[in-house]
């Protein structure tokens, strides 16, 4: 079941309309990038009271305490009381970091997301996991906090680039491998996402993280199953964010990261091979195999050692004992993820 405050079924303006109607703000404003605010704002700046709007620059290398400093000053500048309303209207980047900083600006104001990429909306944006990073270091600093309305409108995935719909896929991928094997099956199945049902899958892959998010709210237990492919996948993103002018987005990353992590579930919990070698082709088949040959594996220690499930400098991994049984808290020593990062290297698409 979907919870109250995520909102599907109608479009964006209808949405957003009621929203307002029932909440009266000081003062409004809408948090985009340089994508969003073309592409995006004009489908719902008319349905919006006066307001203000601040633009960063997309991309997770700007998800980070100089970004967000910029928009505390924004806020600032334009006299933004705890009685306003911040409308993150983006993917990933603007959601965690822009939810972050309404949630910490004079200890906190209301902020609503909108999200406009695929895996906003599956996954970033559902949940009050928020955050930038440091450094490397994937959302290192943040808090958990619900944001008032989630607004999802399945028809910005019309402004997506291909890479960026793709990647969000990764996440819906994700769902069916933790949670559910016939979801999976269905995901497996599908032979071109130009053809894909998104609203039908948008809408399963919010039920199955709310499931999850209702029982464990802060992460302490089965929430973590939703870390599955991202140990590996974040520690790929931090070393990508360190080399100038390299990008992985967070769903090619993460596409990564479950194909070696499957391969870890193989040899850890004796997951099935033949089940392996099923997430190996449907992840190979949208994502194709990155060269990662010239990757310091050093740096890939430094960075997973830093991972925030890890204990007392144990490399904690989300693993998986079959399709759609996800097991959390699994130990995997520094030579068995470089094993798994040489297992990816040697796969031929």
């Amino acid at each position: 079941m979907i919870p109250g405050y995520i909102s599907i079924k109608n479009p964006v303006q209808l949405s957003l309309k009621r929203f307002l109607a029932k909440n009266r703000y000081s003062k409004v404003g809408v948090l985009t990038d340089e994508n969003t605010v073309e592409l995006c704002y004009p489908k719902l700046k008319n349905d919006l009271p006066v307001h203000t709007v601040f633009t960063i620059h997309s991309g997770e290398n700007h998800k980070n305490l100089d970004t967000s400093k910029d928009i505390w000053e924004w806020l600032s500048a334009r006299r933004f009381d705890r009685n306003s309303l911040l409308i993150n209207l983006g993917g990933g980047v603007i959601g965690d970091m822009g939810g972050f900083c309404a949630a910490t600006f004079k200890r906190g104001i209301d902020f609503i997301h909108i999200p406009t990429t695929l895996l906003s909306m599956v996954d970033a944006s559902i949940g009050g996991k928020l955050g930038i990073d440091l450094g490397p270091f994937k959302n290192q600093v943040g808090v958990f906090r619900l944001p008032g309305k989630v607004i999802i409108d399945h028809s910005f995935l019309e402004t997506l680039p291909d890479n960026q719909r793709i990647s969000g896929f990764a996440e819906v991928i994700k769902h069916g491998l933790i949670y559910d094997a016939s979801y999976f099956e269905i995901l497996e199945n599908i032979a071109d996402l130009t053809d894909a049902d998104w609203k039908t899958l948008i809408y399963r892959s919010i039920e199955i993280k709310n499931e999850i998010v209702e029982e464990d709210p802060v992460e302490k237990g089965l929430r973590k199953i939703l870390n599955f492919g991202h140990t590996i996948g974040h520690a790929l993103e931090g070393i990508f964010l360190q080399q100038n002018g390299a990008e992985m987005l967070h769903g090619e990353a993460v596409a990564i990261g479950m194909i070696c992590e499957s391969w870890l579930s193989v040899r850890n919990l004796e997951m099935p091979e033949a089940n392996h070698q099923r997430i190996v082709a449907t992840i190979l088949k949208f994502f194709g195999n990155k060269d990662l040959n010239q990757l310091n594996e050093s740096a890939y220690v430094e960075i997973l050692l830093q991972d925030k499930k890890n204990v007392e400098n144990k490399i904690c991994f989300t693993l998986l004992k079959d399709i759609g049984k996800a097991v959390y808290d699994v130990e995997i020593d520094r030579a068995g993820a470089i094993e798994a990062l040489g297992y990816y290297r040697n796969l031929k698409t």
